[in-house]
């Protein structure tokens, strides 16, 4: 570790708890202060990337995945659509590391369902039973495979229950890099003439450090390799594991948060080394205090903002969007999707699971809490569904 990055970390906290901080104080600016639309982004080339995220529109709407909802998950054809579609951030993508140590996209190592690897016979002897997370799952796994091999596979939709329509783009993409995610980022920034926003997740990292195959010091590589390790820099990293977060924040300067599941749920890490904390102690104002202390933000399940009844229709809002503010952190909850099953009872449309339900109406509650972005799988329905709410 070189003096010079010793220092930028040494002041980059503050740095980027201030620029994700006015990101917070500019929510009430963009629902309150505007009549037209949300605020914009910085214009030109460097726009983004000038005035970090607070140089972005908010609530923020962030391609979950891409735009997952109309084509393969973290394909570059996701990715790029969700750009056009409209998307301020592109989560791009899952990281998970190959036998040779290479970082590639996929929504877990278990490639079974988001590739044809199946249809591969000279890839049989490869399917395995493993314990991931403390879960027994059956498939094919990304360690299990260099990367030349990774790249003779192709992307398939993931629940084409769901997603019919996307099995018509099955076998167009092969898996990416995130080295070419990052070549990707640069292009569709010189083309666009405006700064692409990215936020990759570290999948599994306990999992992975246990296998030799630490992500953390990887991702750390690549985004100094790409002078992407700063805390202005457009690319926001999150985990479900809070010492994985650690380890980035003492790595890299980058604005980080931390994901959180279900209140009952336990971080792996904490399982991993025996902490007894839960979901529900890290949304506590001790526990969000704590996470401010080497992040800027948390990405909570929508349902620790808003719960759901026994129904499944919303209640009222937690106290989690007011005390995680106070503690100078943004929050980007996930995810909002298009499809019935996916939404609160009120505003499902029907039993058709491809069908769509009142999404404008979901969105509307959940940007009601006061949120600073939101992750989604329909980037163009968030959109819309934001100049709404700004709108009035």
């Amino acid at each position: 570790m070189g003096t010079q990055e010793s220092d930028e970390r040494a002041g980059g906290g503050t740095g980027r708890r201030a620029l994700l901080g006015a990101a917070v104080l500019g929510a009430g600016g963009a629902v309150l202060g505007l009549s037209g639309t949300a605020r914009a982004a910085g214009s030109g080339p460097g726009g983004g990337h000038r005035g970090g995220l607070k140089g972005l529109p908010v609530p923020t709407v962030i391609g979950h995945r891409g735009a997952s909802g109309y084509r393969p998950e973290h394909t570059l054809g996701s990715y790029e659509l969700a750009l056009d579609l409209g998307a301020d951030i592109v989560e791009a993508g899952d990281l998970v590391p190959t036998k040779d140590g290479h970082l590639v996209c996929r929504h877990e190592p278990e490639i079974g369902g988001t590739t044809d690897v199946a249809d591969h016979p000279e890839f049989a002897g490869r399917r395995r039973t493993k314990s991931l997370d403390g879960v027994a799952t059956t498939g094919w796994f990304t360690e299990d495979f260099t990367l030349a091999e990774l790249k003779t596979l192709r992307a398939t939709e993931r629940i084409p229950a769901n997603r019919p329509h996307n099995t018509l783009y099955d076998g167009r993409w092969e898996i990416p890099t995130f080295e070419e995610v990052l070549r990707w980022q640069n292009e569709q920034t010189r083309r666009r003439g405006k700064q692409v926003w990215i936020y990759p997740e570290l999948k599994h990292p306990t999992y992975f450090r246990k296998l030799g195959l630490g992500t953390e010091e990887r991702l750390a590589r690549l985004l100094r390799e790409y002078g992407k390790d700063r805390h202005n820099s457009p690319v926001v990293i999150q985990s479900f594991e809070p010492t994985s977060v650690q380890r980035m924040n003492r790595l890299v300067g980058n604005p980080l948060a931390v994901l959180l599941s279900g209140a009952d749920s336990r971080p792996w890490d904490f399982v991993e080394t025996g902490d007894p904390r839960t979901t529900a102690d890290l949304v506590t104002p001790e526990g969000l205090r704590e996470i401010a202390s080497y992040a800027q933000g948390i990405g909570p399940t929508l349902d620790l903002i808003v719960p759901r009844d026994s129904a499944g229709r919303l209640t009222e809002p937690t106290a989690l969007v007011r005390d995680a503010h106070r503690a100078g952190l943004i929050l980007h909850p996930y995810t909002m999707r298009n499809e019935n099953p996916f939404l609160p009872a009120e505003f499902r449309k029907g039993a058709d699971p491809d069908a769509y339900g009142d999404a404008f109406g979901a969105f509307r509650a959940y940007f009601a809490t006061g949120i600073d972005g939101i992750f989604t799988d329909n980037p163009d329905t968030g959109v819309l569904a934001r100049e709404d709410f700004v709108n009035g």
